[in-house]
């Protein structure tokens, strides 16, 4: 990859991103919707773009994504409104997606989480409800285009100092269970699944563990 957009460019996952990816040569241009966060976006080595993705059309998206190389969806509604959070992570994510297509990228990464399914088994009148349906809805859309999608799924998220190591389900044993992995850590495997043909197709479930990011990315293969 040469051109990578990230959306949501001021989340800590995207600002940790960015700042690998541009010191490893790429062009990176990430977009976030409060323009007082850009000089911590410019910051790490990207193109600051002020761009509301809650109340921007597919086209308006496409235009904001001419010319990178693959797309890294990093947003969300942050905790907001089940109406918010259903705008951000699933609406403007599947906008995302339809945008992508349509700007001729085929390389798209999603930011999900450990348990994204549709069989999330998240009670109804838990809190967590309707981020569970909205990321599940945006995750199932992500499987039926035609982009060349991964769908990265950390465990619970920490501050933690980077490790460098992760678990991935499916390789370090079909019964692993969600645990923990430092944002730092989820940075760094976002940027090494980016150019991994091998994950195209894959739903990546992660915690901090023992194998290397770069030997755990190459491992993975697509699930059937």
């Amino acid at each position: 990859m040469s051109s990578v957009a990230i959306i949501g460019g001021h989340g800590k996952i995207a600002l940790l991103l960015a700042k690998q990816l541009a010191a490893q040569g790429h062009q990176v241009r990430s977009l976030f919707r409060n323009k007082d966060h850009a000089p911590e976006v410019a910051a790490t080595g990207a193109e600051a773009v002020v761009a509301d993705v809650e109340h921007l059309d597919v086209p308006a998206i496409t235009e904001l994504l001419a010319g990178v190389d693959a797309v890294v969806w990093s947003a969300g509604a942050g905790g907001g409104s089940p109406a918010r959070t259903y705008a951000v992570d699933r609406d403007a994510a599947i906008r995302s997606m339809n945008a992508t297509a349509a700007a001729g990228i085929e390389r798209y990464v999603m930011v999900s989480y450990f348990g994204a399914s549709t069989d999330h088994g998240v009670p109804e009148d838990n809190s967590f409800f309707v981020y569970a349906e909205a990321k599940a809805a945006a995750d199932e859309y992500l499987r039926g285009t035609g982009l060349s999608w991964t769908i990265a799924a950390p465990s619970s998220l920490t501050d933690d100092a980077p490790t460098g190591r992760i678990e991935v389900k499916g390789q370090d044993g079909d019964g692993l269970k969600s645990g923990s992995v430092s944002r730092a850590d989820v940075a760094a495997v976002v940027a090494a699944l980016l150019p991994a043909t091998n994950s195209v197709g894959a739903f990546v479930q992660f915690n901090n563990g023992d194998t290397p990011i770069a030997d755990a990315v190459a491992a993975i293969k697509r699930a059937e």
